[in-house]
């Protein structure tokens, strides 16, 4: 083999064995931290807000309940006799915690075949676009973190007949994810990286 050949085959194992940076950022609690150490997400999170309307810091808040910002989190194994895994949770994966089925949907509908849920931009753009049809399907305002997170988390039929009202710690949950987005727009209005 020749010496080319062979740095060729080494560059492409290289290349292979490296992978996307899905860790958190340090900091959750900072916006302006978070989009510091990320530079692609400011530019994910306005693509989206000029496209669908979704402010910021409401995509922000809902990344952070849902992922962490960590953009291969997976729901939790279950077990069956406390020790055998035997699959997850849901089919909820990356950024986004979007489901198969509402990615598949939310794929064609934009003709977004080669979109990826652990891709900022393409979790960002989908939550913009579910979003909008919530305000569309359940009248809420994109500006409102907290409703748009419950039906988020419910789905627009599940919000629809409030099935939200019978999990307390769903409302909490949403409560919280309202309050964060407030926290996050004011840091915002402060931060140069989000300019």
């Amino acid at each position: 083999m020749s010496r080319t050949l062979r740095a060729m085959v080494m560059m492409i194992l290289v290349a292979s064995c490296g992978s996307g940076n899905y860790s958190a950022p340090r900091n959750l609690d900072n916006a302006c931290s978070i989009l510091t150490q990320r530079p692609t997400y400011i530019r994910a999170f306005k693509a989206t807000e000029r496209r669908w309307g979704v402010p910021v810091h409401v995509q922000m808040a809902t990344i952070y309940q849902e992922s962490k910002f960590i953009g291969n989190a997976r729901t939790p194994l279950r077990y069956s006799l406390g020790v055998i895994p035997v699959g997850r949770q849901s089919s909820a994966y990356g950024y986004s915690q979007a489901l198969d089925a509402t990615w598949d949907e939310y794929r064609r509908a934009n003709n977004k075949m080669g979109a990826k849920r652990d891709n900022i931009r393409d979790a960002t753009d989908f939550m913009g676009w579910y979003m909008n049809q919530t305000k569309n399907r359940n009248g809420i305002s994109l500006h409102d973190a907290r409703n748009q997170y419950l039906a988020y988390h419910e789905g627009h039929s599940g919000y629809a007949r409030g099935s939200y009202n019978s999990k307390a710690w769903l409302v909490r949950v949403a409560g919280q994810v309202g309050s964060r987005s407030r926290t996050y727009q004011a840091q915002l209005a402060n931060c140069r990286a989000a300019r």
